[in-house]
C-alpha cells in the first residue's frame, strides 16, 4: 500500500497538508482490511480491499451521506476514496468508541426511528450497494412486494441456484416467491430511509455516550426490514425496542413479517459462506409457508 498516495488524497479533501505519521490495523472486520492512520494530531480510519471493489467503497460512502441528511443519528463523516498500489480505499472520520451510559440504547431507538421518518418517493435508491460482500440491486419501483420479489429474495434465490442450492430450497423459494403479496395485504409500508444491514456488529457508543452506525447497505423501504435485522443476531436491549415503538409502534403483522425481512440476510449469508445456512433458511421458509399451505 503506497500510504503516501493516501495521505495526497487525504489532503487534497482537506485542502491542508496531511502526512500518515503511524498506521496500524484495526480488527473485527471479516470483508475489508481496515487500518488507522495518525498524523499532525489527527486520525482517520482506511477500509482497504482490492482495487475492482473501488465502487463498493464509493457506494459505502454515498449511503454514509445519505444517513446523515436527516442529522438525527451520528454516522462516520466520509472523507475520501480511490485505487493505490493495486488495493482499493476508503477513508472516514475515525470514530472513539468505548462509551455507555445509561439510557443510551432508549436514544438509539429514538434515534432509528426519526432516520425512518425519512421518506422518499420510491422504494429502492439511486445506485446498487453491497450487502457484506453481495451486490445489492436497488431498482427504483412503486410496489414494495414487487421490489422484494425481485431486487431481495429473488436475487438471493438466482445466487443461491447458481451456487448449487438443493432443489428443494429453490422450490420452496419459487413457492415463496409468488406469496410475497400476501404479507401485505393489510399493510402498506412506506419507503422508509433504512440502514440496511443494521445487526449488532454494524452500530457501537462513541466514548462521549452518543450512538453510531456505520458499514450500510442503505436503500428506501418498509422500516420492518431494519427491525427485523436488529433481532436476528441478538445484540439490542429491550429498552431500545420499547423506546422505539413509543416514537413510532410497529404494525401488528411485524411478528410474522420479521422471518420474511430475515430470510433475505439468510439467504445472503448462506450464498457468501455456505454451511448451516443453507437449512437454516428453509426452515424459515417452512414457516412462513405453512400459512398458505
Amino acid at each position: 500500500m503506497n500510504w503516501q498516495q493516501i495521505a495526497a488524497s487525504i489532503s487534497n479533501t482537506l485542502g491542508e497538508p496531511f502526512e500518515i505519521e503511524r498506521h496500524s490495523s484495526v480488527g473485527g472486520g471479516c470483508i475489508n482490511t481496515a487500518c488507522k492512520v495518525e498524523g499532525k494530531g489527527r486520525e482517520f480510519f482506511v477500509k482497504l480491499n482490492r482495487a475492482d471493489l473501488l465502487d463498493m467503497f464509493v457506494a459505502e460512502a454515498e449511503g454514509l451521506l445519505e444517513l446523515a441528511k436527516p442529522g438525527v443519528i451520528k454516522v462516520p463523516e466520509p472523507v475520501c476514496y480511490g485505487t493505490s498500489s493495486g488495493q482499493a480505499f476508503l477513508v472516514l472520520e475515525n470514530l472513539r468508541l468505548g462509551g455507555g451510559s445509561q439510557g443510551v440504547m432508549r436514544l438509539l431507538g429514538r434515534q432509528l426511528a426519526a432516520m425512518h421518518r425519512c421518506t422518499a418517493g420510491q422504494f429502492g435508491w439511486h445506485r446498487d450497494n453491497t450487502i457484506g460482500s453481495t451486490h445489492q440491486p436497488n431498482d427504483r419501483q412503486n410496489d414494495w412486494p414487487s421490489f422484494w420479489q425481485k431486487d431481495r429474495l429473488g436475487f438471493q434465490l438466482q445466487l443461491a441456484e447458481r451456487s448449487g442450492a438443493r432443489a428443494r430450497m429453490l422450490k420452496k423459494g419459487e413457492e415463496l416467491l409468488a406469496h410475497v403479496p400476501d404479507f401485505f395485504l393489510d399493510y402498506q409500508p412506506e419507503a422508509s430511509l433504512l440502514h440496511g444491514d443494521l445487526w449488532s456488529g454494524n452500530y457501537s457508543i462513541l466514548a462521549s455516550g452518543e450512538p453510531v452506525i456505520f458499514d450500510p447497505a442503505v436503500y428506501y423501504g418498509d422500516r420492518e426490514a431494519d427491525i427485523a435485522m436488529t433481532e436476528l443476531f441478538g445484540g439490542f436491549s429491550a429498552d431500545f425496542y420499547a423506546a422505539y415503538n413509543e416514537a413510532w409502534p410497529l404494525d401488528n403483522g411485524y411478528s410474522q413479517r420479521k422471518t420474511f425481512y430475515n430470510l433475505y440476510h439468510i439467504l445472503n449469508h448462506y450464498n457468501m459462506f455456505g454451511g448451516g445456512y443453507g437449512s437454516q433458511a428453509e426452515g424459515m421458509m417452512d414457516r412462513l409457508l405453512s400459512d398458505f399451505r
